[in-house]
């Protein structure tokens, strides 16, 4: 009956060491993101994105493309969220399907993090060669410190062609080109092989003898010393000497093939030169707002002035990447991503032109089934419940304005 236990759990054991070996080995393809699952005061009073651009969506594989636009840091940044003074520009992607050839935000570069001010806007830009065939959906991300990845819109690119062409050769400090792609790509499977065997050779070696439950029986009856061996001790000394001894050899090997090395770079990049927009002329104060769950609709009650020489309409409402426009005022042709543009979202009580000097209250709606697709709806919820985005306002010449609004949402079941 020993005997039997023994092999059963032997088998088992091998049994479970084969299955997360094979997991090891795979991992199903992704497309998308869980963007919707962020929470949506993340989404609406962190970073607003706006002026997005793909510059392409269709990329041949190592050809390049362009995510641009600009993005407002909240002045109403939640107290629960760390602020953005380490943060990182990234693009949200599932996976090496793009490479970063280079980001900049103010026509800096920036290839580490940034120290970011509350309440300015910046412009950005990142360059990205394509790497792997398929759709792919591309977001703009910020990464904050203490506050995770806060990712923005994104827009669905196919690549096309062969991943089995892709090449990223540079130049190193010492001249030297190589293709990161396959650089030393031998060397890696060879040391991943090496250590995998190294540590299957160790835990056989454990393996062979009685398992969980003879190990039990015999610490309960006592006898937990007779269960390791002077030669298991021998065998565990030599396996830990040989592991430390190979490193140490290695390394040496290393330094001497390679004697210029230079660290990897993790300052902290400051002074970011934010946009320098005009001179507010317009200002909004918000009455009251609701959001109507039967409607899937957001309604504000907005008192406005405008203190500019021209007059002015309201054209658009950005919230978390959606954007709501009114028509009359303002159509988009940038190919901005249709799951996150309500063309005809905004409605205004009146949006007839608003005269130098003039003040007017109005009521404006922001509906579409973009507030439960996008899960916003679900800032009801929270104990915090506030909404915030980017008013656009748009005069005679066709110049557009923005002014942020941030105030307390009250939900509205009827």
């Amino acid at each position: 009956m020993k005997i039997i236990k023994d092999k059963v759990t032997k088998l088992s054991f091998v049994a479970l060491l084969i299955t997360v070996t094979a997991a090891m080995f795979y991992a199903p393809t992704a497309s998308a993101h869980g963007e919707k699952s962020q929470a949506a005061f993340m989404r609406m009073r962190t970073i607003h994105w706006y002026d997005l651009n793909w510059s392409k969506d269709t990329v041949p594989v190592n050809d390049t493309m362009t995510v641009t636009g600009k993005f407002h840091v909240f002045a109403g940044w939640p107290e629960t969220v760390d602020k953005p003074e380490i943060s990182f520009l990234n693009i949200g992607i599932p996976g090496p399907v793009f490479i970063r050839a280079g980001s900049w935000i103010g026509g800096q570069l920036v290839p580490r993090s940034v120290s970011l001010e509350l309440g300015e806007t910046y412009e950005f830009k990142v360059l990205l060669k394509a790497r792997r065939p398929g759709d792919w959906h591309v977001h703009s991300m910020m990464n904050v410190k203490g506050g995770g990845p806060i990712i923005g819109p994104g827009k669905w690119v196919t690549i096309t062609g062969s991943m089995s062409n892709f090449t990223n050769p540079i130049t190193t400090l010492t001249g030297q080109t190589i293709d990161l792609e396959t650089w030393n790509l031998g060397n890696t499977y060879f040391w991943h092989t090496f250590w995998y065997v190294f540590g299957i050779a160790y835990v056989a070696y454990w393996a062979r003898k009685p398992m969980f439950i003879p190990r039990i029986i015999a610490v309960d009856a006592g006898k937990a010393d007779s269960l390791i061996t002077p030669l298991d001790k021998k065998v565990g000394l030599a396996f830990g000497v040989a592991a430390i001894g190979i490193v140490a050899a290695t390394m040496v090997s290393t330094n001497e093939q390679y004697p210029v090395t230079t660290p990897l770079q993790a300052g902290l990049l400051r002074g970011m030169k934010p946009i320098e927009l005009p001179a507010p002329t317009v200002s909004v104060k918000v009455e009251d707002a609701t959001y109507r769950v039967p409607g899937r609709a957001m309604q504000m009650t907005l008192t406005i002035t405008n203190n500019g020489d021209s007059s002015i309409r309201l054209g658009e409402f950005n919230t978390a990447g959606v954007r709501f426009l009114d028509a009359a005022v303002h159509v988009d042709e940038t190919g901005y991503p249709d799951d996150l543009l309500a063309e005809e979202g905004l409605t205004v009580s009146d949006n007839s032109p608003l005269a130098p000097g003039q003040t007017r209250t109005i009521n404006v709606t922001a509906s579409d089934a973009a507030w439960e697709v996008y899960r916003l709806a679900d800032l009801i919820y929270d104990p915090d419940s506030r909404f915030a985005g980017l008013l656009f306002f748009t005069d005679e010449s066709g110049n557009r304005q923005m002014v942020t609004v941030d105030a307390p949402l009250i939900p509205s079941f009827s």
